[in-house]
């Protein structure tokens, strides 16, 4: 064989944007759990997503050609996995500082979510229609800012509470939760730098 096999690079990435959906989802269940316990399923599907990553880049390594530029697969794919680590992680210092939920951290949770289904089903959809993908863009950043102005506005009451201990602990998990906003800007953006590339 003179060139490597083929691979369906679409398909895998829809399948991670839709593990990510799941993975976001378990996060915001778990949330509501009174009070919350050890996060091992989400500790498991994590290192599922760290998985389908590492396989698509050793098949970007292998591959001769991609349907579209193989920096943004890449990007795509280990931006994904971050939303879902960033989950996770939240989950992991929640349960180990003894940080019950409050509601900022669930509407943020509730915003990353509705902001990573719209980043899936764009996902989805790349090469087949273009106009579906940049409406789903515009509201996975409306869900993106909202975090952030939850994350301002939480932070400048935290700012303001006398229980110094307390405050230390909810800033490190709502830092996560923007973090997980974060990649999920960072995984919009290049697929809006995808769709330009192949309109």
């Amino acid at each position: 064989m003179i060139f490597p096999e083929e691979y369906d690079f679409e398909a895998m990435l829809a399948g991670q944007a839709e593990k990510t959906v799941e993975c976001v989802e378990a996060f915001v269940q778990w949330l509501k759990a009174e009070p919350v316990g050890d996060p091992a399923e989400l500790r498991y599907m994590a290192a599922t997503v760290d998985g389908m990553r590492y396989e698509m880049e050793e098949k970007l390594m292998d591959s001769f050609s991609t349907p579209f530029d193989r920096q943004d697969i890449y990007t795509l794919s280990r931006q994904m996995d971050y939303i879902v680590n960033y989950s996770y992680e939240t989950a992991r210092e929640m349960y180990a500082f003894g940080v019950e939920p409050d509601i900022p951290i669930v509407q943020m949770a509730g915003e990353l979510l509705r902001g990573t289904k719209c980043m899936a089903a764009g996902v989805t959809a790349i090469g087949s229609d273009t106009k579906n993908i940049e409406k789903r863009i515009r509201s996975a950043r409306q869900a993106m800012h909202t975090i952030d102005d939850i994350y301002i506005e939480s932070m400048a009451r935290l700012f303001q509470t006398k229980d110094a201990m307390g405050a230390m602990k909810k800033r490190e998990v709502y830092h996560h939760m923007r973090d997980a906003g974060r990649a999920l800007r960072a995984t919009v953006d290049t697929l809006h730098h995808v769709i330009v590339g192949i309109s």
